[in-house]
């Protein structure tokens, strides 16, 4: 095998569809998500189309649980796709402080403490790809998302840091920054932000999710992955700290 990518929160949803997408004869891909039943089935899923797969539970807001789980990998990580992701939609007086610090704690802290695991090998190896799976909530605000929007917004800082402090080595770390892509996290936000809002859910679809973007479509998780692989390339190794926007044009406006 000539790469070992790690998915974190690849169970499902955008997770599982880049390991789906980039999975081949040659790639080692670990899945990790909260729960183990999950990441096992993702990888049972992949194995059972030839490819090679481990799937294993990880909290990546403990550091010793991940520092254990490097040291147990039958290779070092070549690739991380700081994937985790979840969602809370109320108005902040509204909003639980423990919700508030679990957003933050997974999205961000959780992505720093992955970072600074892999680091040391992949200084070692003077090879590394780090790839956050960022938001257009990276770039811009929605009402109801504070603390999804902070920790998404970090994403871009964090990464720039790193960019400056692996600069000596072919290492690289960039966030993708997709506009809303159809997956449970955000058919659930659709529910939360009608009800948040008080209109229907199609409104929230075409009033809210849809609006800002002149192309009026959700984003496949197909373009997502094929940017993680182009930032995997030996030829992407001069793009470190950037912020990439699949956004339907949103940004541009």
């Amino acid at each position: 095998m000539n790469k070992h990518i790690l998915i974190t929160g690849g169970a499902s949803g955008i997770g599982l569809g880049i390991a789906e997408a980039l999975a081949d004869s040659d790639t080692l891909i670990t899945v990790t998500d909260l729960n183990q039943e999950a990441a096992l089935e993702a990888a049972k899923k992949l194995s059972s189309k030839g490819y090679h797969a481990l799937g294993v539970a990880l909290n990546v807001t403990d550091e010793a649980a991940i520092i254990q789980l490097l040291s147990e990998l039958p290779a070092p990580v070549d690739v991380l796709i700081n994937n985790a992701g979840i969602q809370h939609v109320a108005a902040l007086e509204e909003f639980p402080q423990n919700q508030w610090r679990l957003l933050v704690d997974v999205m961000l802290t959780g992505t720093a403490l992955m970072t600074k695991a892999v680091l040391p090998s992949m200084r070692e190896r003077n090879f590394g790809r780090v790839i956050n799976i960022g938001s257009i909530h990276s770039l811009v605000a929605s009402r109801f998302k504070s603390a999804y929007v902070a920790a998404k917004h970090g994403l871009v800082g964090f990464s720039k840091v790193m960019a400056l402090e692996t600069a000596e080595h072919d290492i690289t770390i960039n966030t993708i920054c997709p506009a809303y892509v159809k997956t449970p996290l955000v058919e659930k936000q659709i529910a939360d932000q009608a009800k948040n809002h008080g209109i229907s859910e199609q409104q929230v679809i075409e009033q809210i999710m849809l609006a800002p973007m002149p192309k009026k479509s959700f984003i496949d998780i197909a373009e997502i992955a094929h940017t993680v692989r182009f930032l995997m390339a030996k030829e992407a190794c001069n793009i470190t700290g950037q912020t990439l926007a699949l956004d339907g044009g949103w940004t541009a406006q």
